[in-house]
């Protein structure tokens, strides 16, 4: 029986404006940047405040849309060596987002890892969240926090500072080629 959170349902999203901000946030830690650029800050403020409800909406979506594409990569790649996506991702970023604090309240964890197990056992990490209500304010740090994550850790298995968005930018251009 097909699931309601079957990734074929869900919106796709802004995923360039997503992509765009996390690229950003990894551009600045590569750069060992504690703060983000001030111009760069000041675009992306600019971006988000541009959106309207529709827009946002549309933003979260295409955050979504990354958290399920990075963590069907990680799925294939730890498959290949004989290992579960979920035990070897989720239980890293979820320590890692206990050490942020300010950044990931601990009560939104719980979600940010039911978005990563529904991504890793193939659904809809937009569509699964959606069943429960609206987003939160409380959990809007913490959603661009775990694909912010899972990209850095893609790009620590490659050895390749850009792998994830390159990776993302290539799924783009294959999605419009098509």
């Amino acid at each position: 029986m097909p699931s309601p959170c079957d990734p074929q349902h869900a919106p796709v999203g802004d995923v360039g404006a997503a992509l765009m901000m996390i690229d950003s946030r990894l551009k600045a830690i590569s750069d060992n940047k504690t703060q983000p650029d001030a111009e760069q800050q000041a675009l992306t403020d600019q971006i988000t405040a541009s959106l309207g409800p529709s827009g946002v909406d549309d933003l979260l979506d295409g955050a979504c849309t990354l958290i399920y594409m990075f963590m069907q990569w990680l799925r294939m790649t730890y498959s290949a060596h004989g290992k579960d996506v979920i035990e070897c991702v989720v239980p890293n970023l979820v320590a890692t987002m206990r050490m942020m604090p300010r950044s990931v309240r601990p009560e939104t964890i719980p979600t940010t890892a039911g978005l990563l197990i529904a991504a890793g056992t193939d659904l809809s990490p937009n569509l699964w969240r959606k069943q429960y209500g609206y987003w939160t304010e409380d959990e809007m740090n913490p959603l661009e926090a775990t694909a912010f994550l899972l990209a850095e850790h893609i790009n620590q298995l490659t050895d390749d500072r850009d792998f994830a968005t390159r990776l993302i930018i290539e799924a783009l251009s294959v999605a419009d080629e098509g």
